[in-house]
């Protein structure tokens, strides 16, 4: 599968490379897709952030409530956010030097994504990783 906003390399770059995951937008709701989301990519190795305004605890991770708030370096920002809301998280991944961002199924912003990639930062839009997974995630 390839689209417009994240090639499958990319998409395979981000499952394999990305070990800490911010994820924008997880509460402690498990009937949340942000929450189903991070619990998947815990199981597959990864470290989880819950990014949330609430700020706690998620997953058993300690919760911050802006990305600017987390003290340690981020490989990818896993935004669940409404598209009229999500470009902002995207800048904020630039600033704090993400590797990567990632915006969830119907999340589409396209200036987010021109401004995200134009930075040097890698991106895939309008995608999931629970469901790239089994196709390109790595193997082991």
């Amino acid at each position: 599968m390839s689209d417009r906003w994240g090639d499958d390399e990319t998409v395979r770059w981000l499952l394999e490379e990305c070990r800490t995951w911010a994820v924008v937008g997880l509460g402690d709701n498990p009937f949340r897709p942000a929450y189903r989301v991070a619990r998947f990519l815990q199981g597959h190795g990864k470290q989880v952030v819950p990014i949330h305004p609430s700020a706690r605890t998620v997953l058993d991770e300690r919760g911050f409530a802006r990305l600017a708030d987390v003290p340690f370096t981020i490989d990818c920002v896993d935004v669940f956010r409404r598209s009229d809301e999500a470009g902002q998280h995207a800048d904020e991944a630039v600033a704090i030097g993400a590797r990567a961002v990632w915006f969830q199924l119907g999340v589409v912003d396209e200036k987010a994504y021109r401004r995200t990639v134009d930075a040097g930062v890698d991106m895939v839009m309008d995608r999931c990783p629970v469901i790239d997974w089994p196709l390109l995630g790595p193997t082991a």
